[in-house]
């Protein structure tokens, strides 16, 4: 297939990417967001987004997405199905190369392709997953009606999915191995008094346990280690940026995020960065959406400013 050229190469379909192409073709220019998956990326999995503004009762992640493609498209985006494996400078122009042999040309590169679930690395989570292990109580959680199940984490999306998981399983216990949670102050509230759930903090799961499925997972705590029955485990504990492709194109700090100025520019002429995957972000849905207008407009001047 020739390659394809646009002015603005969104990677990443998500609330920053999908604003940030809002924001491009408004701006008029030839925009393109890659996704290679449905459009809203991860929020698609969330039963009920409560904290992005304009929504006074919550929406589900299912309508947020589509809805904000949707709006994308209206403006002239092209969606374009397909996993970046790589970018790298052209010249003046930035190349962007897909895992079937597409290539994609842009005078600008937004990265919003945001950060795939954080995994324990424990025995036996690899081996029981999708039988047992899961990162996504919306999903699975209806399979373990009526039983017991265990969440590993301490910020909000545990918090969340702990919640969301006590509308199927009777006993959720959730596992953090600080002492206190990170949750935001009105999800620990509906936690203690959901009555189903149970906190326990100084806990590191260290194996999941099982035959066919999980029956059992092993945990350490302050009284050394015990085995909790348990039917499904949801983990929750932190992002890995994805962050790869452009790994040999620009400086990344020890954990993969990609360092960004104040309009989301990095070292890298033309290439810009929103969303979770960037350094220092806040890691909320509404803060990308900003990033992606920030690096939406900055790339809009950039273009503007050059002789092409």
């Amino acid at each position: 297939m020739p390659e394809q050229n646009y002015e603005v190469i969104i990677i990443g379909g998500g609330m920053a990417g999908l604003t940030a192409g809002i924001y491009a073709a408004r701006h008029g220019l030839t925009t393109a967001v890659v996704e290679e998956m449905m459009a809203g990326a991860q929020i698609i999995n969330l039963e009920r987004i409560e904290n992005f503004p304009g929504f006074p009762q919550g929406i589900a992640g299912y309508e947020l997405g589509p809805s904000t493609q949707e709006q994308a498209m209206n403006a002239g985006v092209a969606m374009l199905m397909d996993t970046v494996t790589g970018v790298a400078a052209d010249g003046d122009y930035l190349r962007v190369s897909g895992d079937g042999g597409d290539t994609y040309r842009g005078k600008a590169v937004i990265m919003a392709a945001g950060s795939s679930l954080r995994t324990l690395g424990i025995p036996g989570e690899a081996e029981f997953n999708g039988r047992g292990v899961s990162h996504c109580a919306t999903c699975d959680g209806p399979m373990y009606m009526g039983q017991t199940v265990a969440v590993v984490g301490g910020g909000d999306s545990a918090a969340d999915e702990a919640l969301t998981l006590t509308d199927y399983a009777d006993r959720v216990i959730l596992l953090h191995r600080a002492a206190a949670l990170d949750a935001q102050s009105v999800l620990q509230d509906r936690i203690a008094g959901s009555g189903k759930i149970e906190v326990r903090c100084n806990a590191e799961v260290v194996e999941v346990l099982g035959e066919d499925a999980v029956t059992a997972i092993r945990v350490r705590g302050a009284d050394g280690e015990t085995v909790e029955p348990v039917h499904g485990l949801f983990v929750y504990v932190g992002l890995d940026p994805n962050s790869a492709p452009v790994a040999d194109l620009v400086p990344l700090d020890n954990a993969g995020h990609i360092p960004v100025g104040l309009s989301m520019d990095t070292p890298q002429p033309g290439l810009f960065a929103a969303g979770d995957i960037r350094q220092q972000s806040a890691a909320q849905l509404v803060a990308s959406a900003g990033d992606g207008a920030t690096a939406a407009i900055a790339a809009f001047r950039y273009i503007n400013s050059k002789q092409w």
